[in-house]
């Protein structure tokens, strides 16, 4: 079954994963999703990405995060831009999620960002989506 928002896919994996209180979750590899993902990693949202074969099906392991109390560190993913409707976003009004205490994804000229490291470059770009 072909899938029409692979990227919206990924992020209900992890939602549901994180909700459901797993470790980990799985999902089919694309380069698009890893590097998410390595920004995920980087922005100290997932433990661990990993990378792996299941019946010469490339796959995607993201370890999850939890705090002390058992609470998923993620508390809201959100995708923005949809295929029905692209948000791009100069480089003066890259959004600031809950007041910089979250993180934006962009899709930039300069390959994918965080929105802190997209302001940094002034580039701007596609808004893929917002984690807190």
């Amino acid at each position: 079954m072909s899938c029409s928002d692979p990227i919206a896919d990924m992020l209900t994996c992890i939602r549901n994963a994180s909700r459901a209180g797993l470790p980990a979750t799985e999902m089919s590899h694309s380069r698009l999703k890893a590097e998410i993902a390595r920004i995920l990693k980087k922005e100290g949202y997932v433990a661990d990405v990993a990378e792996g074969d299941d019946d010469g099906k490339k796959r995607l392991r993201v370890v999850l995060k939890y705090d002390y109390n058992e609470k998923p560190i993620i508390q809201q993913i959100r995708r923005v831009s949809k295929p029905g409707l692209r948000r791009y976003v100069a480089a003066a009004d890259i959004p600031r999620v809950r007041g910089g205490m979250g993180t934006a994804v962009l899709s930039t000229s300069r390959g994918l960002m965080s929105d802190r490291e997209a302001r940094a470059a002034h580039v701007g770009g596609e808004v893929l989506c917002q984690i807190w």
